[in-house]
């Protein structure tokens, strides 16, 4: 008999634990904020993707993206809403996602969008940081989602916003 109560007790705890549980980012879009934690205590960021550009224009006339190519630049806001210090390279954790569901990583390449995060921050708790980061992708994409991750994007807790 308790064999089969354990596996029913375990779903009856379990069904309050999902009722309270966030029901994700899908509907977050371009402006919206989301609060991310990391892998340290006290390791907190409210993002925000304030703007998408697409296409953006290489900053550098050497740089160009490949033929086949173009640039997406994305700016985000990240607010240190934690009590540890916050010392991350944010192009390692951000992703942006094609209508086809292909993932690109950062780009080397700046943009005339806006200034770009240097190759790593550190803000403090209270403290803000506000940049893009560039993607190179394929001409025949167009960039439908952009996700972040804290601490060089390893952290579980992942944003996800939707571009119009």
């Amino acid at each position: 008999m308790l064999r089969r109560t354990a596996p029913l007790l375990t779903c009856l705890l379990a069904v309050p634990a999902l009722a309270l549980a966030p029901l994700g980012t899908a509907d977050s879009k371009v402006g919206n904020t989301l609060h991310l934690t990391g892998f340290k205590s006290g390791e907190t960021l409210d993002v925000t993707v304030t703007k998408v550009v697409e296409p953006a224009h290489p900053k550098d006339s050497f740089l160009k993206p490949a033929a086949g190519d173009h640039l997406v630049a994305v700016q985000f806001r990240l607010k240190n809403t934690g009590t540890a210090v916050y010392d991350d390279s944010p192009s390692n954790g951000a992703t942006v996602i094609d209508k086809h569901g292909q993932r690109f990583s950062s780009s080397l390449n700046d943009s005339t969008a806006g200034p770009s995060f240097p190759g790593s921050i550190t803000i403090s708790p209270g403290k803000t940081a506000l940049g893009f980061i560039t993607f190179e992708v394929p001409n025949t994409s167009r960039v439908v989602t952009v996700q972040f991750a804290m601490d060089s994007g390893f952290s579980d807790d992942v944003g996800e916003w939707q571009v119009p």
